[in-house]
Formats: structure tokens, sequence, C-alpha cells
């Protein structure tokens, strides 16, 4: 299956390297073109990828066209290669945050073209990712297993209702960087007492790892785990009791809120 790929952004690369490295594809199968030709041509030859002239070509060479754009450039970008979508069908997989199927299709005057959307993660890139994933009614299902099947190859997959993307985009592919951002806060508290920066942040995210890991474990819910570290009386409880009358759950929620609030504007 050849997989073409519209953009050439952090994400798109991300789902490229993580395939690359897992062996899921190989550097001949994947076209490429983006706006920012220097970009683009270099990191196609670095990565073994056809390096294309045109969005066009993509679409001409492809079995899979990820769109891997800004949601401002679909409607420019969709009207360019809509002939060539047209005239070749290919699987269409959207990756644009805030975009429904409902509008692409609407762009190319109601084409019964095979649509999915997706929502991965940038951790896909170390095959950690979380992908949410769901398609329009014209996609066959053979087409369907091949792209879950390249997704399960770099992370965790799941089927989600086009209205939850908007939750989903926070939780996954927001949160991240929430995530490195307690990371690097345990890891300056650790500072403040005496740890070098290096070391801290060795320790913090190992612990977020795995606690991870182990929430992912079990059927225990995470308060339960909770529990089980707290000692009555003890020092966690103690810290846990600082967080949150400095609002730590409160500022947890109002990020996803304001997550969710800017990707339906």
């Amino acid at each position: 299956m050849k997989i073409g790929f519209i953009g050439a952004g952090n994400m798109g690369r991300a789902i490229i390297n993580g395939w690359l490295k897992q062996h899921a594809v190989t550097g001949e199968e994947i076209y490429l073109h983006s706006a920012h030709r220097s970009s683009y041509e270099s990191y196609a030859k670095n990565q073994g990828l056809h390096a294309c002239a045109s969005n066009e070509e993509v679409v001409d060479q492809a079995d899979l066209v990820f769109l891997a754009i800004k949601p401002a450039q679909l409607r420019t970008v969709l009207l360019e290669v809509k002939a060539s979508l047209l005239r070749k069908r290919p699987v269409i997989v959207s990756m644009i945050a805030g975009c429904d199927l409902a509008t692409m299709r609407k762009i190319l005057d109601q084409a019964e073209l095979e649509m999915i959307r997706i929502m991965p993660n940038v951790n896909v890139e170390i095959a950690a990712g979380m992908t949410a994933l769901t398609r329009n009614e014209f996609v066959t299902t053979d087409h369907w297993q091949r792209v879950v099947a390249l997704f399960d190859t770099i992370g965790a997959t799941i089927e989600l209702a086009e209205d939850k993307f908007s939750i989903f985009a926070a939780l996954a592919g927001s949160s991240p960087a929430f995530i490195y951002f307690f990371i690097d806060a345990l890891a300056r508290a650790g500072v403040k007492y005496g740890l070098d920066k290096v070391t801290a942040t060795q320790i913090a995210a190992q612990v977020v790892q795995g606690s991870a890991q182990k929430t992912l474990a079990t059927t225990k819910t995470p308060w339960e785990l909770v529990d089980e570290v707290c000692s009555p009386g003890g020092t966690t409880v103690a810290g846990l009791l600082a967080m949150e009358e400095a609002g730590f759950m409160t500022a947890v929620i109002k990020g996803i809120d304001a997550t969710v609030a800017r990707e339906k504007e």
C-alpha cells in the first residue's frame, strides 16, 4: 500500500518516524509534499521517502492520502487536489483538528469518497501513542482494518464517535504537554532540595512512566491506587492535601476545558 502525506509538520513526521522505526512500512512506500520545500525535501531524503513536486502528485501515487495540514489550509488544498481525488479515489485520512468529515465532503461536493478521521498524539513516534479513529459510511472493512492496523503498530487505538474528538484531542493530544509540564514541576522541586536538574527529571519521568503502566495493568481506579500509596497521617497525604489546597485538580480540569473550547472555535 502506497501512503501519501500532504503536509510534513511535527505530527505527520511523528507518525512516519514511528512506522519506520517499527518497520510497519518502508520509506519506498511513502510519498510526501509540503508547502515548505526546503524542509520536506531534506526530511524525505534523510528518511528515504519520495519527495513529490505537488499535492496532486501525492494523490496520484498513493492509496492512502493523509491530510496533515492546518485547518485554514483545508479548503484550498482539497479544491487543489479535487480532480485527482475523484479520478484516483484513494482513502482520505484526515488528521486536521476541528474539522469533521461532513465539512470535508461538503467541500468536495458530497463526493462518495472513503474518508477516515484520526486524532493521534506525538507519542506515536516512540510506538507509545494513543490514536482515535472514525470513518464515513463509504470506507470498506478492508481499508478500515488496514489503517487501524498501521496505528496499532505505534501505540493504542480506539474507534470513537466524531462528536467525542474534541475531548479526545484534549485528553490525548494536548495532555502530553501538560504531563511534560508536571514532570518539569516535579523536577524543579527536586532541584529546590539539592538535586541537579538532569537527575531530578530522570527520577520524575520514570515515576510518571511507571505509574501510568501500573494504572493500565490493574482494574483498580486511580484513586484506589492513590490510597495504596498513602499511609494514615503520612507524608504523601500531607503532600496531596497541599496540592489540592493549591487547586491541583481544578487546574487540570480547567486546562482541559480551555483546550476543548479552543478546539471548537
